[in-house]
């Protein structure tokens, strides 16, 4: 199975980094955090990506280069940006970087790199921006078992503050700085893909969610998968502070390799 990996955004809301490189460029323990998006997925044998690229493509590209010259033992090939990451020293990947365009929606980008998915291959499809740990196998099980086009990953927002446990005599009795306790269960962007999705997306002005998803789950072809032992975005430079914090301290509870 491939992995499809949104890459191509503004990443507005992270400005004090995306100013000068695409969002997934952000560094965390001084690696982007689309290696280590990456690095989950290999984890589980997936090592075949595609790369939606768009926003500043170029530092995604050169990152690349610079990567493949740095961790192969061989000459990689290098063509129409497709690297092939063989006999490296920690990874065996294949990556294909694809121009989305640089306004296209999220949806659009996905539908722009349908040629390079066979018409009866499942796939995984993330964003550029979170990160996770769960069991894929068991994903993938339950995605075949329900036989319906998307599985996504549904998850428990962490709190945007610390929350306090309070007695009746108005004594704190705990608190937690960033309780994974959130109401409801929200799109943890880590998805499995029937290529049957492709016929709803109508162009490059479509967004996944708002436009697919809904459609999706009217027509009851949405799964929620809900086992996971952590998640977190990375949609704010306090998130970003806080991933930093986790890996500094190697409390990384997505980091599942060695």
């Amino acid at each position: 199975m491939k992995a499809v990996i949104l890459a191509g955004g503004l990443g507005s809301r992270l400005s004090e980094e995306t100013h000068n490189k695409p969002k997934p460029m952000v560094e965390i323990g001084g690696k982007p955090i689309l290696w280590h998006i990456m690095k989950i997925y290999a984890s589980h044998n997936i090592t075949e990506f595609i790369i939606c690229c768009g926003y500043k493509r170029h530092k995604i590209v050169n990152y690349f280069k610079n990567f493949s010259k740095k961790n192969s033992n061989i000459k990689i090939k290098y063509k129409n940006d497709l690297f092939e990451i063989k006999k490296n020293k920690k990874e065996t990947w294949k990556v294909r970087l694809v121009n989305t365009g640089l306004k296209t929606l999220t949806g659009g980008r996905l539908k722009r790199v349908s040629k390079y998915l066979k018409e009866d291959e499942l796939f995984f499809f993330t964003y550029g921006d979170g990160v996770a740990k769960f069991n894929m196998k068991n994903q993938i099980n339950f995605h075949k078992k329900n036989k319906k086009i998307c599985t996504v990953l549904a998850v428990r927002p962490p709190s945007r503050y610390g929350a306090l446990e309070i007695a009746k005599n108005g004594k704190v009795k705990t608190f937690d700085e960033k309780p994974d306790k959130g109401e409801g269960f929200i799109n943890g962007g880590y998805f499995i893909l029937s290529p049957k999705c492709f016929k709803y997306i109508s162009g490059d002005s479509s967004i996944w969610e708002t436009n697919v998803l809904t459609k999706l789950v009217q027509i009851k072809q949405m799964m929620a998968f809900t086992k996971y032992d952590f998640w977190h975005p990375m949609d704010t430079l306090r998130d970003k502070n806080f991933l930093e914090k986790m890996w500094k301290n190697k409390k990384a509870a997505w980091k599942n390799w060695k």
